[in-house]
């Protein structure tokens, strides 16, 4: 997955709210099955799995996808269509309530030399990113090659976008939010942080309805077999990236007889609860900035003064603490209204540290920030956190919250976060106290949570490609030998990339020509080949 365009896509498709009800990217267990799960649900009737799509011209995305412009057409001319698909709210009542499944997709280039192989679906991460408005963003560079024998298919997964989006805050509650305090000091800044949550999880509750219930891991997993069905594919052909890797798994778990080629990239340790993947990606996060500071102390320009990457980690923590006394009002004369606060400084920074390709501007906005200057850093918080360019928001966060807790039963206390705190603060003396406090993101949901991890032992299933990146931030590089280890042996196959990032197709030429042999040609790799 390329990570060079300046959009919120190319930042990582991730949402890390400053919200007591979020968490971060990857970071929620999925729901997990018996064996049987899949079979133990009644069958969808004909009216669903049968249903034909009425495609059409695709429309610009809505608020809740980000916004945009109308999807450009591919370089050979190939023009994107979108359609919705009917799926039943709740797969225990299949002949009941349906909601629609927002899907795009790009026709297999007419090559008579190119033989078809089907759909290729994708889903890019999150929960909660729209696939819809993404695949364009990429398919134009990074997935030419696939699209000469594969339609590219993506979709918004269900309580996303424009599939029974998940509702919350209105524009202006949204900023309102995201402003307050995400690291309480003291007793008081303890409570309002817990009653921020408390009450937007409530809203959502009352903005979403019914739909709460239904948004997890598993029910987005039962879409994915209905859409391979409605498609007219034998069998599923996948490409999972952070997130979606959770979901690939779950697939691959509830219908091994049906995976097709499957391909995860930025891969979530199945294995790891809530508290644990915090703290890898605390630890993630924190090396991901170490890794940026050594390398900025080698450039002729650089924020901090010298060559000890120490002084650039002193120079940051001093200015996120000034922001968490007093927040940096917005410079005369600039578009930006707002003023920035700590929670957003950080979530700026974080955004910045998903590739290396960022570490220049990253070093630039850190510059600015420190003569007074907010508005980079508040202008990459708001892509990280869906804030579209009117004021109103994606609802990517919501969705990410909503699918989260349907999945996670974990729950945790005030007092959990402090006794975890020190544990937090010394992974990461920057980013320890922020992702500690978002322990709290279900703790007042309205929906149970189903599991702790993730099952997605695929026995029976076809050889599926996982990639995990050494330097990689949000889903560290452990994930994924983890998830390669659970798929099954002769299931998982275990590739590494000795590099920075989050995600590798489309970064790392050699990783790129493994997974195009593999979805082409039907080549699977060595398991444990190493790219660099």
């Amino acid at each position: 997955m390329s990570h060079h365009r300046s959009s919120r896509a190319a930042l990582g498709l991730a949402s890390l709210a400053v919200l007591a009800a979020a968490t971060l990217t990857a970071c929620a267990p999925g729901a997990d099955a018996d064996a049987d799960g899949a079979a133990a649900m009644p069958a969808v009737p004909a009216a669903l799995s049968e249903q034909e799509l009425d495609w059409a011209a695709c429309p610009a995305p809505s608020a809740a996808q980000g916004t945009g412009d109308k999807p450009e057409d591919l370089p050979d001319g190939t023009k994107w269509q979108c359609a919705a698909m009917k799926a039943p709210l709740d797969y225990a009542k299949p002949d009941g309530r349906t909601i629609d499944i927002a899907l795009i997709r790009a026709k297999a280039a007419a090559d008579p030399g190119d033989e078809r192989l089907g759909s290729l679906v994708f889903n890019f991460g999150g929960p909660g990113g729209a696939g819809v408005p993404t695949l364009p963003d990429f398919a134009g560079e990074d997935y030419l090659e696939l699209h000469k024998r594969y339609d590219l298919v993506s979709f918004d997964p269900r309580g996303v976008g424009e599939s029974a989006g998940v509702k919350c805050l209105d524009g202006k509650s949204t900023d309102i939010a995201m402003a307050q305090d995400s690291t309480p000091d003291d007793a008081a800044e303890e409570k309002a942080f817990v009653a921020g949550g408390k009450a937007y999880a409530q809203a959502c509750e009352s903005g979403s309805g019914g739909v709460l219930e239904h948004v997890g891991t598993q029910d987005a997993a039962r879409d994915l077999d209905l859409m391979r069905q409605v498609l007219g594919d034998r069998k599923l052909n996948y490409f999972g990236i952070s997130y979606g890797t959770q979901l690939g798994g779950v697939y691959a778990h509830l219908f091994p007889k049906n995976v097709g080629r499957t391909v995860f990239d930025a891969v979530v340790d199945p294995t790891s609860d809530t508290l644990a993947t915090g703290l890898g990606q605390t630890k993630g996060f924190e090396l991901a900035l170490q890794n940026f500071l050594e390398d900025c102390a080698k450039q002729d320009e650089c924020f901090f003064e010298g060559k000890d990457p120490a002084q650039g980690e002193k120079k940051i923590a001093e200015l996120l603490r000034s922001l968490d006394a007093k927040p940096m009002p917005p410079k005369k004369g600039t578009d930006n209204k707002r003023p920035m606060t700590q929670g957003q400084a950080t979530m700026g920074i974080i955004a910045a540290l998903y590739s290396k390709e960022h570490w220049p501007i990253l070093s630039g906005l850190l510059e600015d920030a420190e003569k007074g200057e907010s508005a980079g850093l508040m202008w990459l918080s708001d892509l990280y956190s869906g804030r579209n360019e009117d004021g109103t928001y994606s609802n990517s966060n919501p969705a990410q919250t909503a699918v989260t807790c349907a999945d996670n039963k974990d729950r945790f206390t005030v007092e959990d976060v402090r006794r975890r705190l020190p544990e937090f603060r010394k992974a990461s003396p920057v980013f320890g106290d922020t992702i500690a406090w978002m322990l709290l993101a279900c703790t007042d949901w309205p929906v149970d949570g189903h599991a702790s991890t993730v099952d997605v032992k695929a026995d029976g299933a076809g050889p599926v490609l996982v990639i995990g990146n050494t330097g990689d931030p949000a889903t560290p590089y452990e994930g994924a030998k983890k998830m390669a280890d659970a798929l099954g042996e002769g299931v998982g196959v275990h590739l590494t990339v000795d590099d920075e990032g989050h995600g590798t197709y489309g970064v790392n030429k050699c990783l790129t020509e493994i997974v195009d042999k593999y979805l082409l040609d039907g080549t699977v790799p060595k398991n444990d080949t190493v790219c660099s």
